[in-house]
């Protein structure tokens, strides 16, 4: 029997180019389980992402969009025709189950290791500013080193890649994708004036550090449409060494300018990434909701009830559920049914094959009985 309480979130949505049966969206979370000589999805990544299709929308694992956005071993990427083909099983897979699915695009600057860079060479960054952390290569954890600052011409050359990812992402049959702007890397670093020093077009004022974020999420709408691209921020997070002085003004104009592109929804982490939704020196995150004249996604400690609230109240229009839907491909059925969920195994988060990937249950006709 469905639980009433959880109503709001069985209402269907339009998001952009896509009509979704439900607000509960799949955030995207990074696993490490692409193909070790190719980093291309292979069909233990598709058997994973189908058996998740019901949600509204999957957000892919964080893609980069090119040799030198990568950060942590064994991610997926989505720049050569080897990784397209890889996603093409992907999605197929997922389309087949009758689910939808963005791919979030992924650079990670300076959040990366020479270990995981073509020819050894340093991590880039708007500025040569170390990170404290370790980052996550092959051979276990290593310390971040001190990136490289960018060039203005490689900044339009990463520029022209998000379009070009972007496009290959809808060749690959995805039918959404996703601008990863938050939580500490390349273009939250450009963001931020604690990891952006520059004196050029792209630093100092809060229009020249925003520009790097709208001249990427531009070349991907102008490369498959507006109504097909979401941007993620996450305002308020420290993750991955970030910070700003003063985020209030600094994101309200962000949104702004993203709201000026037409694009279909705006993805938020309320609160720290995978901590507290509402830390101390926070600002109103109802002020973004209210910028931006598209969806709303809110991402962060979402339980179904707090989900359903603030669905039901208009303060956000889906919800995304991320480490929930690692240890339950079910989550639709779980919640509306009100059934109980099922604990991950942190062990078995990053690399390694089936295990703790496409092995966890779904409920079974006993559980589903004993709920009714």
């Amino acid at each position: 029997m469905s639980d009433p309480t959880v109503a709001p979130l069985f209402e269907p949505f339009r998001l952009g180019a896509l009509d979704l049966p439900n607000r509960i969206v799949m955030a995207p979370l990074t696993r490490s389980r692409a193909d070790h000589a190719t980093l291309a999805p292979r069909q233990l990544n598709a058997d994973y992402y189908a058996q998740r299709a019901s949600a509204g929308l999957i957000i892919a694992e964080a893609t980069q969009i090119m040799p030198e956005g990568q950060g942590y071993a064994w991610t997926p990427g989505v720049y050569s025709d080897e990784q397209i083909e890889g996603w093409k099983i992907v999605t197929g897979a997922v389309h087949a189950k009758g689910g939808r699915m963005a791919l979030q695009l992924w650079h990670v600057g300076r959040i990366s290791h020479p270990d995981l860079q073509p020819g050894g060479g340093l991590p880039v960054a708007p500025s040569a500013i170390k990170p404290e952390g370790q980052a996550f290569t092959e051979t276990g954890f290593k310390p971040m080193v001190t990136p490289r600052a960018l060039e203005l011409d490689e900044i339009k050359a990463i520029v022209a890649q998000y379009g070009k990812a972007a496009a290959n992402a809808r060749a690959a049959g995805f039918d959404m994708v996703e601008i990863h702007a938050a939580n500490g890397y390349l273009i939250d670093q450009f963001l931020r004036d604690k990891t952006n020093t520059r004196t050029d077009a792209y630093g100092g004022s809060i229009d020249n550090r925003v520009r790097f974020l709208i001249e990427a999420t531009k070349a991907a709408a102008d490369a498959v449409g507006a109504d097909r691209v979401g941007v993620r921020l996450s305002p308020l997070s420290p993750f991955n060494d970030i910070a700003d002085s003063n985020p209030g003004p600094l994101f309200q104009r962000a949104v702004e300018r993203l709201s000026e592109l037409n694009v279909a929804y705006l993805h938020v982490i309320e609160g720290e990434t995978q901590g507290a939704r509402e830390p101390e020196n926070g600002f109103d995150l109802a002020t973004l909701r209210k910028l931006f004249k598209g969806a709303y996604i809110g991402n962060n400690g979402y339980d179904p009830a707090l989900a359903a609230q603030r669905v039901a109240g208009g303060d956000v229009d889906l919800v995304a559920f991320g480490r929930a839907y690692i240890a339950n491909p079910d989550l639709v059925d779980r919640i509306r049914l009100g059934a109980p969920l099922a604990e991950l195994d942190k062990a078995t988060l990053y690399g390694g094959g089936a295990e703790g990937y496409v092995d966890y249950p779904a409920l079974n006709a006993g559980a589903e009985a004993k709920v009714a």
